[in-house]
């Protein structure tokens, strides 16, 4: 077992080795406009799990995904040189969610702008059912004695 620091130090450089030989390297017409954007790698350092995104649409995430899988291999091996490990460890790529979280996250707290701008629209223009002040009041004795 590594220690939480040797693993972080891991991720990030193969997550920078993954992206430049995606960038110089890998030629694949599948490939799309990919970013990686995280790196996680498990306590033995045998298993890395690359998460990305794609700019376009669901074809080209498909088309990415399939590119990734077949360049896998020599994604490793590069790994496998540059960082001069005991172990290369195996890759796995996910897409990432978080683009598509975002979008979601924006949408709601545009809906609830929406709403709170029409309920403080409504609420200047509303008048009070009954009087302005509906709470009862005490009494003043100098009224009482005049009348």
């Amino acid at each position: 077992m590594s220690s939480e620091a040797r693993q972080r130090k891991m991720a990030d450089r193969i997550k920078v080795i993954v992206a430049e030989t995606l960038e110089m390297r890998i030629k694949d017409p599948r490939l799309g406009f990919i970013t990686i954007t995280d790196v996680r790698v498990t306590p033995d350092l045998r298993e890395a799990s690359v998460f990305y995104t794609v700019y376009g649409d669901d074809e080209e995430r498909v088309a990415t995904a399939a590119a990734l899988e077949s360049a896998k291999g020599v994604l490793r091996s590069e790994v496998g040189k540059q960082t001069g490990i005991k172990f290369t460890p195996s890759l796995a790529f996910f897409l990432d969610a978080i683009p598509d979280n975002a979008r979601q996250l924006d949408d709601l707290l545009r809906q609830a702008a929406e709403a709170d701008a029409h309920v403080h629209e409504q609420a200047e223009h509303a008048t009070y059912a009954g009087d302005a002040d509906p709470y009862r009041h005490p009494r003043d004795e100098d009224a009482d004695a005049e009348a």
